[in-house]
């Protein structure tokens, strides 16, 4: 088969479609003919040398695909050759074929087509299992999404409505504020114009945010913290901002308020497992009943990955950028 390889950390000219052995799928795995995949930063962490796969995860860039089951491995039930699946990968979803452990697939969700469905496993899991299982937002709450114009923002706006809290969300310009507004944003921040911890507080009468989603880190802690309201938790996922900053613990005890940080890719099987079935339970409906969609801002043949990751590093797109087999 073919894959995007890394020869060489780099830029996006480091990608390179080679010939590459075909995966195995083993105990409990299967193997999917993929049919496109979704471009994380990730992936652009990766392909530069900072984010390598787990052990034992294929050396493949791609942490989501979408496409169709062409083996079983041993041990699998519950499945079918020929099944249309999208799946959340520890890596080598940038390839013509991947083996994926059972418990990390999901069927393409009834109304989405099956390359339009390689956006949803990352984002999905990503979102449900901080915003929900670990942050806990309840109806009639304000959430704070960071970012809300990428794949994972677009995805936190709608999963937050869905549930009945008020969203607010920070990007940079009006057409990527107004996309945020068609999703069901309530609380429209240009990060480029304005203070979001003034406008939350303002849009709050004072109270602030129950639940924030961040993608920066140390860049926007302080902030955050400040932004929190009473209870108040902070859920950091990425690092754009810079990894080290400083916590002020007296705010955090004066508001009661928790800061956690997790990843996805390194889990355990069983931890991942555990969010995808979450997420089949929980968010598979509202996708079939129309009340949420995923965005794709574009798709690049599966070949050019490099260019798919030039569009995320200008931050021109909205939502996600397939790559399609």
């Amino acid at each position: 088969m073919y894959a995007i390889t890394i020869p060489e950390p780099g830029g996006p000219e480091a990608l390179v479609w080679a010939e590459v052995p075909d995966p195995v799928p083993g105990e409990g795995e299967v193997l999917v003919e993929v049919a496109a995949a979704a471009v994380n930063r990730a992936d652009v962490l990766q392909r530069q040398g900072f984010y390598n796969p787990p052990a034992g995860a294929s050396p493949y860039p791609g942490l989501e695909c979408s496409g169709r089951i062409a083996a079983l491995g041993p041990g699998v039930s519950g499945w079918s050759v020929g099944d249309e699946v999208c799946a959340l990968l520890s890596g080598g979803g940038y390839a013509q074929r991947v083996a994926v452990p059972t418990g990390q697939l999901l069927p393409v969700p009834e109304g989405v087509g099956l390359v339009e469905a390689a956006a949803l496993p990352e984002v999905v899991c990503t979102v449900w299992s901080n915003v929900f299982m670990v942050s806990h937002l309840r109806p009639g709450e304000t959430l704070l999404v960071h970012g809300g114009s990428s794949g994972i923002g677009t995805m936190a706006i709608q999963l937050g409505k869905a549930i009945g809290a008020k969203v607010a969300v920070t990007a940079g310009g009006r057409a990527k504020l107004e996309r945020c507004a068609e999703l069901g944003a309530d609380i429209l921040i240009d990060y480029r114009e304005q203070d979001f911890v003034d406008e939350v507080l303002k849009a709050t009468d004072g109270i602030g945010a129950d639940v924030i989603l961040d993608i920066m880190g140390a860049k926007y802690l302080e902030r955050n913290v400040r932004a929190l309201a009473v209870n108040g938790r902070l859920a950091v996922i990425g690092l754009q901002g810079g990894a080290k900053g400083e916590l002020n613990l007296g705010a955090l005890l004066t508001k009661r308020a928790a800061v956690t940080a997790t990843s996805l890719r390194g889990r355990p099987a069983s931890e991942k497992a555990a969010i995808v079935a979450a997420v089949r339970e929980h968010v598979w409906p509202l996708i079939a009943g129309g009340g949420v969609r995923p965005v794709v801002d574009r798709t690049v043949p599966l070949a050019d990955a490099s260019e798919g990751h030039r569009v995320l590093e200008s931050s021109q797109h909205i939502g996600k950028i397939l790559l399609t087999a």
